[in-house]
């Protein structure tokens, strides 16, 4: 199974089948796929033209001389400047032909108002996207929302009023619902009491258990069948090929309209089936879908990668606001997290799109409570110095789960890859949604949705509230209530007991089945599952110390802050704690994790416990490995991803890591004149370089610049149509004048205008950290290595790749793509 990479019609010489070629096969979260057929928009490519003549001079190459816009209607030469498929773009450039640009662009509104004009709506189009990309984006989420909450209640009954309500707005119309039994209503029925006409009693139960595995195995079924037909990247969490993208590298159809689509849908049916997997990761993938799609309507950002990039970058703000409502928390995602280049810019129109987005997710008023964050909490009682303690604990506890998480994790998922299970994705997904319905079904907190489930732990217990987890024994008198509807800590119940019985067992199941559920071939985000197994066990913590204050309020530790029939301990607060910490265990964020809580419940004055957590977590679980889960599954699927969080502690020079090796063959350069397009052609079709340096000549080696395998290709392609006289004795000449020939000897062919004449070079007694730093802040996808001006070698970014999994004992063939 080939993926033929960018296919261009009769550019037949830019693909070279090759072990090392760049054109390879991507590893999604688990199987090879082939996506030859994904192409659904068009690549994510400057589109930059650029005349065939020499006079002319690509915007941006390089620093030396004038340079200008070409107009494409003039003379177009479609594919020069563009990159091919699973290949790093060079950020230098695009960002300097951007500058040019816009300095045209600046020059030309001087000269009239049709040009102030449209110098006008440029400097706008940012802005203009980023509402468009917010508008979008919030009103896919609110949609994906509404219906996964519907579905998810559909496996449990229908409503008789219309089967389109969900449970809770079909009881909010009933006049019968009683704070006692507010999940009951007349107007909802189970699908026994449809079927059977009997609410209660086993055959009723089994009658209700046989539906709710029925419709998880369907919407499961649904799900992967969608995927697996129509949008293989649609597949899990989005996160970490977003990082991927977002460093430079290209994935052409990642981001397309198909997959967007498909995405959606089946977000929803995954949701629903009842998966340990959550919504909120892939909304971040769907977010940049928007983005990407309407790139295409600004010129500005159609053929300007690293522009794309920026409003990426906004983007997955975006989707981490509409998951969560929290705008804040998503700018500092996309600042902590996902992003590799976030300028100011950048910044300010991160938080105007995700304002925009949480206004229209608002708008629709998904969760029908008029409120935009997702758990909101109304904690009554303060926390006190004392609890830290038992917070640092919880923060313990998230370090140890999410490093054995990630473990645990990857070795599954390695196992997918390299045996047969990885082969059949439609039947693993429909075992492990059988299994877990069937192991769900009989425990209430497992059977409830994950954001369920987790509103109902982060609940603080009222005089009206109903719930198992306020099954405490009754005050003797009314002085030993609390104030404002909250009740003093009391001795709890036999209803309490078995809700502590059924949340450990939930607990042991999310841990377990959340291991080999992230990564199936279904959307699944890693963010809700990490949360609910940090709320069961910060609750249990909570009741744990509440019980403790009760039967021990003369001690040394409560004493003077905790006195009998008072409020002390909030459980609900240690499960907001427990749920940071191993959500912050998992992924290793930090700052931004801390303000999405805060904004998710509206608990603004539990800061500090969330950062004591949220920094124990990421302490305890950076001792057994740094890496967080999504750069985990980075290294796991090999994408070229330069790690900012990694350090670099060898002492290996540029002259270790370049290529060509000391046993290796000559490097293969071009030289500024002398070889004839037959030569040049014959050295492309010979080897799977992605460039070649320019040398002055082969016995000098000095370097004169850098040309693109592609750049060169298009350009040859197009000049023997187009130029008369060009045939493979035409001489090749990247110099500025012509040199003299024969007068028989046919035209030259001129392509100093696709060559880079400011490649980046270093010495080649630099240190490799100087140079990993270079590659990392500027984006290089390769630097020449010199010595005394002549051409040494070349360093990729695959070749740092290479060498940094070498120097950590991993397989250095694990990096697939350059």
């Amino acid at each position: 199974m080939e993926n033929p990479g960018y296919c261009s019609g009769s550019f037949d010489g830019l693909q070279h089948p090759s072990d090392d070629d760049d054109d390879e096969m991507v590893d999604i979260a688990g199987a090879t796929l082939d996506f030859s057929t994904t192409d659904d928009v068009p690549p994510l490519s400057s589109g930059v033209y650029e005349e065939s003549n020499g006079t002319s001079r690509t915007a941006g190459m390089n620093g030396n001389g004038p340079s200008r816009l070409v107009d494409p209607l003039e003379d177009p030469l479609p594919g020069v400047g563009t990159y091919e498929d699973f290949n790093t773009i060079d950020w230098v450039r695009e960002k300097s032909k951007d500058r040019d640009r816009h300095r045209e662009i600046t020059n030309k509104s001087r000269q009239s108002t049709v040009a102030l004009l449209h110098s006008i709506s440029d400097a706008f189009s940012g802005w203009l996207l980023m509402l468009l990309v917010g508008l979008m984006s919030g009103a896919l989420a609110g949609g994906i929302d509404i219906s996964a909450h519907w579905m998810t209640d559909v496996k449990g009954g229908l409503c008789l009023r219309g089967f389109w309500f969900n449970h809770e707005h079909c009881c909010w119309l009933s006049n019968e619902t009683t704070f006692q039994e507010r999940d009951r209503c007349p107007q909802w029925q189970s699908w026994a009491e449809l079927i059977t006409g009997k609410s209660e009693g086993p055959f009723a139960y089994i009658m209700n258990y046989l539906m709710y595995i029925f419709w998880a195995l369907m919407f499961s079924f649904l799900a992967v069948i969608l995927v697996r037909a129509f949008a293989p990247y649609a597949c899990g969490s989005g996160i970490p090929e977003i990082k991927t993208i977002l460093s430079g590298f290209i994935i052409r159809g990642y981001l397309g309209k198909w997959t967007l689509i498909i995405k959606t849908i089946t977000l929803v049916l995954a949701v629903s089936s009842g998966l340990s997997l959550g919504k909120e990761g892939p909304l971040v993938h769907v977010a940049c879908c928007c983005a990407n799609i309407l790139c295409h309507l600004f010129t500005k950002y159609r053929k300007n990668e690293a522009k794309r990039r920026e409003v990426l970058s906004a983007a997955a703000a975006v989707g981490v606001s509409v998951a969560f409502g929290a705008p804040i928390g998503g700018v500092l995602f996309s600042l902590e997290e996902v992003s590799y280049y976030f300028p100011l810019k950048t910044l300010w129109r991160s938080f105007f799109a995700a304002l925009v987005a949480a206004f229209t997710l608002r708008s629709i008023n998904p969760f029908g409570n008029s409120r935009l964050v997702l758990f909101y909490v109304e904690f009554h009682t303060p926390w006190h110095l004392v609890e830290l303690a038992p917070f640092i604990l919880l923060g313990i506890f998230g370090g140890l789960w999410g490093a054995l998480f990630i473990k645990a994790n990857i070795a599954w998922c390695r196992l997918r890859k390299t045996t047969c299970l990885g082969h059949y994705p439609v039947i693993e997904v429909l075992v492990v949604a059988a299994l877990t319905a069937l192991l769900a079904y009989p425990n209430s907190y497992t059977r409830m949705s994950g954001s369920e489930l987790i509103s109902e732990l982060f609940n603080d217990c009222s005089l009206l509230d109903s719930s198992q987890l306020c099954g405490y024994k009754q005050p003797a008198n009314t002085s030993d209530t609390g104030v404002d509807n909250s009740l003093a800590d009391r001795p709890a119940g036999p209803g309490l007991y078995t809700a502590l019985w059924q949340l450990a067992l939930a607990l042991v199941f999310k841990m377990m089945i959340t291991v080999i559920t992230f990564g199936m071939k279904v959307p699944s985000g890693l963010f809700i599952p990490s949360m609910a197994v940090g709320a069961i066990a910060g609750r249990l913590l909570g009741v744990g110390m509440e019980q403790l204050a009760y039967y021990n309020h003369d001690s040394v530790i409560f004493k003077g802050w905790c006195s009998q029939g008072a409020d002390c301990i909030t459980p609900g607060l240690y499960a907001m704690v427990g749920a940071a910490a191993c959500l912050g265990g998992v992924t290793r964020m930090t700052v931004s994790l801390v303000v999405i809580m805060f904004e998710l419940t509206g608990g603004l004055e539990y800061i500090v416990p969330l950062m004591a957590a949220t920094m124990t977590s990421k302490w305890v679980a950076d001792a057994f490995g740094r890496e967080g889960i999504y750069e985990a599954h980075i290294r796991l699927n090999g994408y070229p991803f330069l790690e900012p969080k990694e350090e670099f502690e060898h002492s290996s020079l540029a002259v270790d890591v370049m290529r060509p090796r000391r046993m290796d063959p000559a490097l293969a350069v071009l030289t500024q004149e002398g070889m004839t397009v037959g030569e040049v052609e014959s050295l492309v079709e010979s080897t799977h370089f992605s460039g070649f340096p320019v040398v002055v000549s082969s016995e000098s080696q000095r370097l004169v610049g850098f040309v693109l395998r592609r750049d060169l290709l298009i350009s040859i392609d197009n000049a023997r149509k187009r130029q008369d006289g060009i045939v493979s004795a035409s001489q090749v000449v990247f110099t500025e004048h012509t040199p003299l020939l024969p007068p028989d000897a046919p035209p030259p062919l001129r392509l100093r205008c696709i060559m880079d004449l400011s490649p980046f070079t270093v010495t080649d007694h630099t240190p490799m950290d100087i140079t990993v730093d270079i590659f990392r802040k500027l984006g290089l996808r390769q630097c020449l290595v010199t010595h005394n001006g002549r051409l040494l070698g070349i360093i990729t970014k695959k070749d740092i790749l290479k060498h940094m999994a070498q120097m950590a004992n991993r397989d250095p063939d694990s990096i697939l793509f350059n």
